[in-house]
């Protein structure tokens, strides 16, 4: 049986975590604010609060998806096709929504029908940002070169 494929590491992990959410406050905010209604700062501070959980979030998702993803096939994380990177994009998303819908309704006064959609709002637009930052993420920062 051969070795396992090296994954990325802890250093790289991290700097992958921040650059992701960085960006993702860059895009997402803005839209969040003018589609939702919730003033600038509530939305700023909710978008801060959310990247912050998402980061913990992200950080072991994607430790536990690139172990579990190598096991079962062999490959590095930036050797992964396009269905298995939907299906990564979709996971971390999905439960990141279980995370954060009771935050949204928290944060923001909306009942659980306007939390939930605007939830998916922002989850739909991150599952389209995660795909897109990752191959780009991959390409730039290959494992063999994770250091």
């Amino acid at each position: 049986m051969s070795s396992p494929p090296k994954l990325r590491t802890t250093f790289d992990r991290l700097r992958q975590v921040f650059l992701f959410e960085v960006g993702g406050l860059l895009l997402i905010t803005p839209p969040f604010i003018w589609l939702s209604g919730v003033p600038l700062h509530d939305s700023l501070g909710l978008m801060v609060a959310m990247a912050i959980i998402a980061g913990v979030w992200n950080t072991l998702y994607n430790i536990g998806f690139d172990w579990a993803d190598a096991r079962l096939s062999g490959r590095s994380a930036d050797q992964r096709p396009t269905a298995w990177r939907i299906v990564h994009a979709l996971g971390f998303e999905g439960g990141l929504l279980l995370i954060s819908l009771p935050m949204v309704m928290m944060w923001t006064g909306m009942d659980w029908l306007q939390a939930l959609i605007a939830d998916i709002g922002l989850a739909a637009a991150y599952v389209v940002y995660a795909y897109g930052f990752n191959l780009g993420y991959d390409r730039l920062f290959p494992v063999a070169q994770a250091d």
